[in-house]
């Protein structure tokens, strides 16, 4: 028997018990669709969060403020502004495997444009930030080091602050008001999205860390800065960068050996790579959870497929009595389980791709389906149809002729 003759007959048999065979299918279709579903958020997640580590950057370094003591009392973590302008130029000229370091100080405050205002964070920066962060300008230009040292009153604005303050107009050139100052806008930097922990990293405005140091964010200690950002050269390169950042940074800040430190550094590849990590594992627990059905599903098929050799077996008889070759019958029951399994993969992918378009357009979560997991969904499908359904097709295939003619 041909292959196309297998399948007409195949065909005709699951017609023959057709709620038989759709119940059949259907925990193949429930394990599908779950798989596809499920796989679906779960690369969702890992691409929204490999967006969000390319948005801050490669390689990054973070140094804050760290704790002090004083008359017997102890601040917390960021307490106290223990770092300057100068630890950050220090690290960046002194250290080899540093490629780069920013200073920044944060503040926030009310823009104001004629008679529109919107409340924004406003960052004291660098001009090494920008390519620490491998962030450009979409329009307009950057800061510079000439702004920076003569305290300029420019600044730099993200996409949200654009759209709240200046709508649809070009801002470039347009003077805004931060805290009654005026500052003119040099450019309006390229959209970055949301940071790893939510934030909005577009709804910011920058300005030349002096010069928020002088005129916007009023300290005891004028040339303290809120956190350094460090690049390191290499990936390779960051543990030593970590290690030449603490040597120089105690040796700058007086700390001898034994006392704790008024810094602390922190890894942000390390920890967006163990996010990464995290999310990845997730996604393979909850295919796997999904993938339980499928199991379940082969079991119903071969269940349904030993029934049906019992109900047939008379006509496996006959078939046999005409000249069908035990590898004829063999291939006839495999195909109808494979058939069944392929319809219900088939199902279950339609269903499980309108089931992750749903839930990203209704409850906003992020999903992506790929081709590559609709392709192995459906060639899984497949392969837990003849695993399945080797049994019951064998037995069908292994009965005596006379037996099976006289089975009533």
């Amino acid at each position: 028997m041909d292959l196309l003759q297998t399948l007409k007959v195949a065909f005709r048999a699951l017609r023959t018990n057709k709620m038989r065979s759709f119940l059949t299918m259907l925990g193949i279709i429930i394990g599908i669709a779950a798989v596809i579903a499920m796989m679906a958020v779960g690369s969702g997640a890992r691409e929204v969060i490999s967006q969000q580590i390319a948005s801050i950057g490669s390689n990054i370094i973070l140094v804050l403020p760290g704790s002090t003591t004083s008359g017997g009392l102890r601040s917390g973590s960021g307490g106290v502004q223990t770092l300057t302008s100068d630890d950050a130029k220090a690290i960046g000229s002194e250290l080899p495997s540093v490629e780069a370091a920013a200073p920044s100080i944060r503040s926030s405050g009310q823009a104001v444009y004629g008679n529109m205002n919107w409340s924004t964070i406003i960052w004291g920066t660098s001009p090494e930030f920008f390519d620490i962060r491998e962030w450009k300008t979409g329009s307009g230009r950057s800061i510079t080091r000439q702004d920076n040292d003569g305290a300029s009153k420019v600044c730099l604005i993200g996409e949200t602050v654009a759209e709240n303050l200046f709508g649809s107009s070009d801002p470039i050139g347009k003077t805004v008001r931060l805290k009654k100052i005026p500052f003119t806008v040099i450019g309006v930097l390229e959209r970055k999205g949301q940071s790893p922990q939510g934030q909005d990293q577009d709804d910011a405005i920058y300005v030349p860390i002096r010069t928020a140091q002088r005129k916007l964010v009023g300290s005891q200690f004028p040339n303290t800065v809120g956190s350094i950002m460090v690049k390191a050269r290499s990936s390779a390169q960051l543990e030593q960068a970590e290690e030449e950042i603490k040597s120089l940074l105690n040796q700058r800040h007086r700390i001898v050996q034994g006392k704790e430190p008024d810094f602390s550094i922190r890894n942000l590849s390390e920890m967006l790579a163990v996010a990464e990590q995290s999310s990845k594992a997730m996604s393979l627990l909850l295919g796997a959870v999904a993938s339980i059905s499928l199991i379940v599903g082969g079991i119903g098929i071969m269940n349904i497929m030993l029934v049906s050799v019992t109900e047939r077996t008379r006509e496996i008889g006959i078939r046999m009595a005409i000249g069908a070759a035990r590898n004829d019958i063999l291939m006839q029951f495999m195909t109808e389980a494979v058939l069944l399994t392929l319809l219900g993969g088939f199902i279950g992918i339609l269903l499980g791709s309108a089931g992750a378009t749903i839930v990203s357009s209704f409850l906003g979560w992020p999903t992506l389906i790929s081709i590559a997991s609709i392709t192995v969904a459906f060639f899984f499908s497949g392969a837990v149809g003849i695993f399945f359904g080797f049994y019951p097709a064998r037995k069908a295939a292994g009965l005596n002729p006379i037996d099976a003619l006289r089975y009533e």
